[in-house]
């Protein structure tokens, strides 16, 4: 009961945080000139938009009442938090921040030298990839879930972790904003396929391991049907379709990337800014005038 308690409060304030986040956005994207093409293309919003609703899907939704239930609701959110929201979230950031309303005040201190140092830093490929993966491996050891699991701050801090480190696994192969590469492109190929090494390992343990991880699911998990090594079999499972499915379609399409005859070599393969008008200009035509 307690812990029911604990999910309704935070469902409210998680579910006014992203509706405001939401509300800002879109603020935002319809000041900047909508479905102008200067401005974020409707996809982008709309991708934006999906992602703040996958994450409360993950935190605030009736899944966040399953999560000490069902180690497979618990896979979910993970798996929502950091392999399905946040390349949504990216593809949907603007190329320029914007520099009025509220996000005026948080601009001008991001855009400072020491804050964009950083950045460059936290951004890096390797930081990405390792932040990324310490996150899945240590959230998932035993002493380490369970504690989520017993406190409701720990499990913020668990899923807050899962979301930000998403969001920077998918930073460098996104690339929102323009910036120098710090890899070479067709690297991002290998960074994918290194990413999906820890899960495979993970999930391929809970699909053949012979006996219940964690234990704590031993009772909670038959009331829906399943045993308790049954629902750590499918959330093992399910974590291994779903994130290398996603990786393979993100590969893929780094791939067509490079491969496309018609990329600019200065334009990242995967850099989502504004589109771009396909006409040149002649530099004699800009002399004579």
């Amino acid at each position: 009961m307690l812990h029911t308690h604990h999910i309704a409060f935070d469902s409210l304030w998680v579910s006014g945080a992203l509706v405001f986040a939401g509300l800002v956005y879109l603020r935002g994207w319809v000041r900047m000139g909508g479905f102008n093409l200067e401005s974020i293309a409707g996809w982008r919003a709309a991708s934006f938009v999906l992602g703040l609703l996958l994450i409360w899907a993950a935190t605030a939704s009736p899944l966040a009442a399953l999560d000490h239930a069902m180690l497979t609701a618990h896979m979910v959110q993970h798996l929502l938090l950091m392999t399905l929201a946040p390349p949504l979230i990216v593809l949907g950031m603007p190329v320029k921040p914007p520099v009025y309303g509220p996000s005026q005040a948080i601009g001008r201190p991001l855009r400072s030298g020491p804050m964009q140092k950083i950045g460059r830093a936290l951004t890096h490929p390797a930081v990405c990839w390792f932040a990324a993966a310490s996150t899945l491996v240590v959230w998932h050891l035993p002493s380490m879930f369970m504690l989520g699991l017993r406190s409701q701050t720990w499990h913020g801090i668990e899923q807050a972790s899962f979301l930000v480190t998403g969001l920077l696994f998918w930073w460098p192969v996104i690339q929102p904003r323009p910036s120098v590469s710090k890899w070479p492109e067709p690297s991002m190929l290998l960074y994918l396929f290194l990413a999906t090494l820890p899960c495979d390992i993970l999930s391929g343990f809970l699909v053949f391991c012979d006996r219940v991880v964690y234990p704590v699911f031993l009772s909670s998990s038959q009331s829906f049907g399943l045993s308790a090594l049954e629902d750590q079999q499918c959330a093992g499972a399910l974590m291994w379709t779903c994130v290398t499915l996603v990786y393979l379609i993100a590969g893929t399409i780094v791939a067509a990337g490079l491969l496309s005859p018609l990329r600019s070599e200065e334009r990242p393969i995967l850099q989502f800014g504004p589109e771009r008008s396909a006409v040149r200009t002649d530099p004699q035509r800009m002399e004579a005038v």
